[in-house]
């Protein structure tokens, strides 16, 4: 094709020169064509080839992108304004401009084409490339402008206008208008993927839930490859949530998330929840509520409540605690809050964590004094502070109150009851009786009454004090309780024993026979045992014989528990009613059965007593002998000397009497049968004629028992008042003057003995010891068994463990009674655990619990410090067990710590839900033990982090922060709650 086609000028040089640089232009080979129309420029001006070379010039230079090629383009236009290819001109600079995102040298070049001389479909076309342009430099108006006018009439150019022009109306907020434009534009195969989302966008912002459902559900079944489907999934969730159609919000929720092309809002992840926990799936729910919780904002605080419905679902209360209160630490909505406390405080009952419980109800009755649950929440708090173990907290929160309910008085009557009881077993015995009295005072169960009556009589006998003690007991009997009440039966034996050590013994053997008569006949005989030889020993001292011996004949036939005492007894009131074979036949049952006894001694002594009453002198000898030799550190051991010394006496085996006389002047010089001793040891050296034996050792006794014993004696007294009276200072200088006036005193062992108490319990431990190892280098001192047993306490408490391990094995072979063997086997105990003897440890700790609650804390000690023993020995199902055993029997502060060691075992070895599990179940009674209660819940935190329940882990330790009381458990939750955040 030629610029002119066939005609007469077509021979001339310039017809050929303007074809040639045409066919170079057609072939796009725009620089030569630049180049050949550039030599045409000089062409006669105005006429048609000048015109010619002049537009194709400038449109080379504008393919070869001359810089300057748009000057000319617009020269060309200015030059010949009404020439028909000047359109052509500007449309082509347009699409230059328009291809290369110049979009604002686009608009102004199509702007010079004169749309009237120009066909529909090309005016369309220059339309929408302007509004394209216009809607790229972000002029939504004149943008919208010209794609109205393209849609005016149908063209190639119609969805696309119908399409952005929709886009403009969202972005301008006019979704009914964009509704329209985007519903056209969904009639073009090429939108059909594109529009849905958009359409279904409009479709949720004008509130058309249900145009939308009916529109988005069928596309997203029959149209593949949608542009944003997941965005189509999410309109739907939340059109379907608007409708309460939870069961379809919720799997079009999950369908978004599932895509993973997007993140949900914080709201909308709130509604995601709710549509799960609407629809019954609590688990998913949380995974939702979770997310949504994590601020204090409305969204959080609500979050958070739903996140604790949906745990107790789930049978996660331990989750679901955290979550109410956290939602009830919200302000966003009061309602949510009110609601969050209460049902904080009711899963914390449910769980046993009274305490929790009670300060929540609390603080709702005090914030919320005539809300929606105020009568609910009084009767909670009621269950809450009877269960408590703070009871002191509990006490002042119902003293303040300005008025009391039944129920609350009720629950006021046994919380101040069970105070008393806490401070009597902690031995708090000044403190006990206040809370006895207010329990007392407060008679709403009549029952409990006499119990507390009961409780004040034991706590003044275990102080001490009688006369009150008696007083207690005797206003319980007063009452007049039923014949077969087991506190009415249980006073009879404090009473019983309040008579029988202030020596009213007709008045204790009236209480022990009647507890004896009521606890025989029934299934829980209690301390009958006890009870039943006790009547006999009022018998006895009230020289009661016959009685006596039945009784404790009684006791033997039974096999009491206390037989070898029976056997004893029985024994010595045989003595006194002159039947002495049968006497010694009660005495032989003890010695020959019962070789661990306590009273085995005493038997032995009693035996050889009755034997030289029987001038069975060999017999009563060789019953001495065994004393002597296999009890060396019995205080019998002077006086079995001194009776073996009168039998070979009467065996005239002078010797041997004068070698026993001896011992006793050598070894026991202050002993009380020292002066015995020497007037036979006189006889006995005349008799074998070596009387002159006699001088030295009457000197000696004359160096160990000086003149003046009446003043002695009341100087010695003296300086014991002040010991008793805890002038400890005092009694230290009266001690000293006293041996510095009598350095040969009997009783000096003694003497130093209370200098050395008085010491110990002044806090000068040191100067102690120093005394109680100068009584322990004297070998043969009555004092020395006291002070071994000091000795044993205080180098364990120096935790010189090595040093008080001999004295403790020496306490405990000596041991005389049950106190004395607990705090030998006790030292024994811990001084193994601390040398890493953990076996020993072990068994040490087996001995104390068989020993029985000789203290109130003495078996849960044991079976805590056993348990540590198995944890170090790495015998880990040995030492959960017993830490299982303390926890479940005992509610004291080692309870406490066996609670946190059983947890943490757990947790070391990952098993993080039975950790947590152990936490919740267990931990509601220690809530008074601050520290370990801290821990434990310090650890729950640490378990959460390592379940990846962060929420749960933050919430917890917050919880800590605002509420703990320990300052070290304070500041372990900040620290690792600092790493959280």
């Amino acid at each position: 094709m030629t610029v002119f086609g066939q005609s007469s000028l077509y021979q001339t040089g310039t017809a050929k020169s303007l074809d040639e640089n045409f066919e170079l232009y057609q072939k796009e080979l725009f620089g030569a064509s630049k180049y050949g129309f550039e030599k045409l420029k000089s062409l006669e001006a105005d006429t048609e080839p000048k015109i010619m070379a002049d537009l194709y010039h400038a449109l080379s230079a504008m393919k070869v992108e001359d810089p300057a090629s748009s000057d000319l383009v617009y020269y060309f236009i200015r030059k010949y304004p009404d020439h028909p290819t000047t359109n052509y001109a500007a449309h082509m600079l347009g699409n230059f401009f328009f291809e290369r995102r110049n979009y604002r040298e686009a608009i102004q070049a199509f702007q010079k084409v004169n749309l009237n001389r120009i066909d529909f479909e090309q005016g369309s076309e220059i339309n929408f490339k302007i509004a394209y342009a216009y809607l790229q430099l972000k002029d939504q108006s004149n943008a919208l402008r010209y794609f109205n006018a393209v849609k005016s009439q149908p063209n190639q150019y119609k969805a696309d206008a119908h399409y952005y022009a929709g886009f403009i109306y969202m972005e301008q907020g006019n979704y009914s208008q964009a509704i329209m434009d985007f519903q056209e534009a969904d009639k073009s195969s090429f939108y059909a993927n594109k529009v849905p989302y958009m359409l279904a966008g409009a479709y949720y912002k004008q509130a058309m839930y249900t145009e939308l459902i009916n529109y988005a559900e069928p596309v997203l079944a029959n149209r593949r490859n949608l542009d944003r489907r997941e965005e189509i999934h999410l309109y739907l969730a939340e059109a379907y949530f608007e409708k309460r159609d939870f069961a379809k919000a919720a799997s079009n929720y999950d369908a978004f998330v599932n895509a993973r092309r997007g993140e949900l809002s914080r709201a909308q992840i709130y509604k995601a929840g709710i549509a799960q926990f609407e629809i019954q799936n609590y688990q998913r729910a949380t995974d939702y509520f979770k997310v949504a919780a994590v601020e204090s904002d409305e969204i959080g605080q609500v979050s958070s409540y739903y996140l604790g419905h949906a745990y107790l679902k789930l049978n996660n209360p331990q989750f679901a605690i955290n979550s109410f209160n956290a939602a009830y630490k919200g302000n966003a909505n009061t309602a949510i809050k009110e609601d969050a406390l209460v049902n904080y405080a009711k899963v914390n009952l449910e769980r046993g964590s009274f305490q929790e419980a009670v300060n929540a109800l609390d603080t709702y009755l005090s914030n919320y004094p005539n809300g929606r649950y105020a009568r609910e929440a009084e009767g909670l708090l009621t269950d809450a502070l009877i269960n408590t173990s703070n009871y002191l907290r509990a006490i002042e929160l119902i003293e303040k109150m300005p008025s009391k309910s039944e129920r609350i008085r009720a629950a006021y009557q046994k919380i101040t009851f069970y105070q008393g009881i806490v401070y009597y077993r902690d031995k708090r015995f000044d403190l006990a009786p206040t809370y006895f009295d207010k329990s007392i005072n407060t008679p709403i169960d009549r029952d409990m009454v006499l119990e507390a009556m009961f409780w004040k009589g034991e706590n003044f006998a275990a102080k001490g004090d009688l006369p009150q003690a008696i007083r207690a007991y005797e206003t319980l009997q007063n009452q007049r309780p039923k014949n077969n009440h087991p506190f009415l039966i249980k006073s009879y034996y404090g009473l019983g024993y309040a008579y029988f050590n202030t020596e009213q013994y007709a008045k204790a053997e009236t209480q022990f026979r009647n507890y004896v008569d009521r606890r025989q006949s029934i299934e829980d005989r209690g301390n009958y045992d006890e009870a039943l030889v006790r009547l006999g020993d009022t018998y006895y001292v009230q020289k009661k014989f016959v009685e006596a011996q039945t009784t404790f004949q009684k006791a033997i036939a039974e096999n009491n528990e206390f037989i070898d005492y029976a056997l004893f007894r029985s024994g010595v009131v045989y003595n006194f009613q002159n039947r002495n074979n049968e006497a010694i036949g009660q005495l032989n049952q003890l010695i020959n059965n019962y070789p661990s006894s306590l009273h085995l001694e005493d038997a032995i002594f009693q035996k050889a007593q009755i034997n030289m009453e029987e001038m069975r002198y060999a017999e009563a000898r060789d019953g001495l002998t065994r004393l002597i030799n296999t009890r060396p550190n019995s205080p019998f051991v002077p006086f079995a000397l001194e009776g073996r010394a009168v039998a070979n006496f009467s065996q005239q085996n002078y010797d041997a009497t004068i070698d026993d006389y001896k011992r006793i002047l050598e070894n026991h010089p202050n002993s009380s049968n020292a002066q015995s001793a020497l007037v036979g040891l006189q006889e006995s050296l005349s008799l074998q004629g070596r009387s002159a034996e006699f001088s030295q050792y009457a000197s000696r006794y004359r160096s160990a028992n000086p003149d003046n014993r009446s003043l002695q004696n009341l100087e010695f007294e003296s300086a014991k008042s002040l010991y008793f009276s805890n002038s400890w200072d005092q009694s230290i200088r009266a001690f000293e003057d006293y041996l510095r006036n009598y350095p040969q005193a009997a009783n000096r062992a003694e003497a130093v003995f209370f200098i050395a108490e008085s010491h110990y319990r002044a806090g000068r431990i040191q100067n102690a010891l120093d005394f109680f190892y100068q009584i322990d280098r004297e070998r043969e001192s009555p004092q020395r068994l006291r002070a071994v047993q000091r000795i044993a306490s205080i180098e364990l408490e120096n935790r010189n463990f090595s040093k008080a391990l001999p004295y403790l094995r020496e306490s405990a072979t000596n041991a005389r009674n049950q106190i004395e063997k607990y705090e030998s086997y006790s030292g024994l105990m811990q001084v193994h655990y601390e040398m890493t003897a953990f076996d020993s440890a072990i068994h040490y700790a087996d001995r104390v619990i068989a020993l029985g609650s000789v203290t109130g804390d003495a078996i849960p000690e044991a079976m805590l410090l056993k348990a540590k023993a198995y944890q170090k020995s790495n015998r880990v199902d040995d030492a959960e067990e017993t830490l299982r055993d303390l926890i479940n029997a005992y509610k004291t502060i080692h309870g406490a710590e066996g609670l946190f060691l059983l947890a943490e075992s757990h947790h070391k070895r990952r098993s993080f839900v039975q950790s947590n599990d152990v936490i919740f179940d267990f931990s509601g009674p220690y809530s008074s033990y601050d520290y370990w209660y801290g821990r434990s819940f310090i650890l729950l935190a640490e378990n959460y982090i390592q379940l990846g329940e962060e929420f749960q882990a933050r919430a917890t330790l917050e919880s800590i922060v605002e509420r703990a009381t320990h300052p070290e458990i304070k500041k372990m939750a900040q620290d690792k709650l600092s790493t959280l955040n």
